[in-house]
């Protein structure tokens, strides 16, 4: 059902007050589609119509609510109806919703949960925030190695209903160590008294507790795995990563670094909800930075004043150069920014990078200046059109070298390189733009006086 047609269902039974009607109607209906419906309503209608669903439908649509909504309910819904909820939800979700909530929230969470249900929130949400520990689940399927592949199937069968995924299953030593790993279709394809630690892959891939969550992404997308797991410094099995999980991390690493590329910090939750104070406090920075950077194209314009009032058809074409400069960087800027996030390059391959993108510059440069010429002659006549052709050329270059530079010298400073994308770019290009410009017109045209 489309998001409107279901946003349309949902306020039609609100408004006849006939909400049985929905867990039957609805029942196909994927979890995340109606969260997002749900989500136009106010937190009164959401948690009444989400209450007319089993609680399993409720506990998954709730794990796709934005995290502000989430904990508004909360705080509005009795505890008891929540407590219910809270224990239908996987353990690396409701980690995650113990951290946002507050302390007197947390409080008063801890005491309605059972034992295991507690010590297992309180130790998912103590891990560093961004890391392997952060992000993982405790639900996950353990093996050991001396069970025969029939009896492997049957622990199997017994467990799945309380983990999140029995489709990679993990084996373990009585130190609970992790030694090696085997999908469900191994297990079912081998014989069925073959031992499981004869039919598992050993050493499998693993990351640690601390480990970055964007290489545990990265390293989930590169051998295509349904889950990772995670161990601790004595290689214990402690949780998994599953692909789900991952690629939000993903998708929430692109988005950090798009907004870094325009020089706006990271922003948390959504833009539709963030108010007008965090939007603003945001952007304004950087907007200020680079105010007083363009200073110096000023100042550049005015050093030169007398060669721009012996040609004034210079002006015609410096927004054309230093946007063509601009555009060239971001470019190569981008290019960069996304290799090293992915790890397709390393700072060692700046000096390689460097020599392709001098003859790719170079290329384009020359392209754009051949097409510029013919403008430049029209408007102001040959010598006109030769400065503002050298000039494209060398733009273009300048502008695509500081591109590909920057990510690289911010990298080798430790500093995140997506900052040096965009405005940034933009900004130095223009000022070298303004500098060449106009230093070449100085040089060559005074001659033919």
């Amino acid at each position: 059902m489309e998001s409107l047609a279901l946003i349309h269902t949902l306020r039609a039974a609100l408004e006849s007050d006939d909400l049985s009607v929905l867990s039957v109607r609805l029942a196909d209906t994927h979890a995340a589609d109606l969260a997002g419906a749900l989500a136009e309503f106010s937190i009164e209608h959401l948690w009444q119509l989400l209450s007319c669903f089993p609680l399993s439908t409720q506990a998954d649509v709730f794990s796709y609510l934005p995290e502000e909504q989430q904990v508004e309910l909360a705080h509005n819904v009795s505890r008891q109806d929540f407590m219910l909820v809270i224990r239908q939800m996987s353990s690396d979700e409701r980690a995650d919703l113990f951290n946002q909530l507050s302390d007197a929230q947390k409080q008063a969470l801890l005491p309605a949960l059972a034992q295991a249900e507690r010590d297992d929130v309180l130790s998912l949400s103590a891990y560093s925030e961004g890391t392997a520990g952060a992000i993982m689940s405790s639900d996950y399927a353990m093996l050991s190695p001396d069970l025969t592949a029939a009896q492997a199937i049957e622990v199997l069968r017994n467990e799945a209903p309380d983990k999140e995924t029995i489709y990679l299953s993990y084996v373990v030593d009585q130190d609970r160590t992790l030694i090696g790993a085997l999908s469900l279709r191994e297990l079912i394809l081998a014989p069925t008294y073959a031992l499981v630690d004869d039919v598992m892959k050993h050493d499998p891939i693993h990351v640690k507790v601390d480990t970055a969550q964007e290489e545990v992404a990265t390293l989930v997308a590169k051998y295509d795995l349904i889950a990772i797991p995670v161990v601790n410094a004595q290689g214990q099995l402690v949780g998994i990563v599953t692909h789900d999980d991952a690629m939000d991390v993903a998708a929430a690493e692109a988005t950090e670094d798009f907004h870094k590329t325009a020089t706006i910090g990271k922003l948390e939750g959504s833009v539709k909800d963030a108010k007008i104070s965090l939007l603003y406090r945001k952007r304004v920075v950087w907007l200020v930075v680079l105010v007083f950077g363009n200073i110096f194209s000023g100042a550049g314009l005015a050093a030169f004043e007398q060669i721009i009032s012996e040609h004034i058809a210079l002006l015609f074409f410096l927004p054309l150069l230093i946007a063509s400069s601009g555009n060239a960087g971001a470019q190569a800027g981008t290019l960069m920014v996304r290799a090293l996030a992915t790890g397709d390059i390393k700072l060692r391959h700046w000096g390689k990078m460097l020599g392709k993108e001098v003859l790719v510059a170079g290329l384009l440069g020359m392209t754009m200046a051949i097409a510029v010429y013919a403008l430049g002659y029209w408007r102001g006549g040959l010598d006109i059109a030769l400065v503002v052709a050298a000039t494209m050329l060398i733009v273009v270059l300048v502008g695509s070298l500081v591109g590909l530079s920057l990510p690289f010298l911010l990298s080798r400073f430790g500093m995140d390189p997506a900052t040096a994308s965009g405005p940034l770019i933009t900004s130095i290009a223009d000022v070298a733009g303004v500098v060449i410009y106009f230093s070449i017109a100085s040089w060559y045209l005074p001659a033919l006086v």
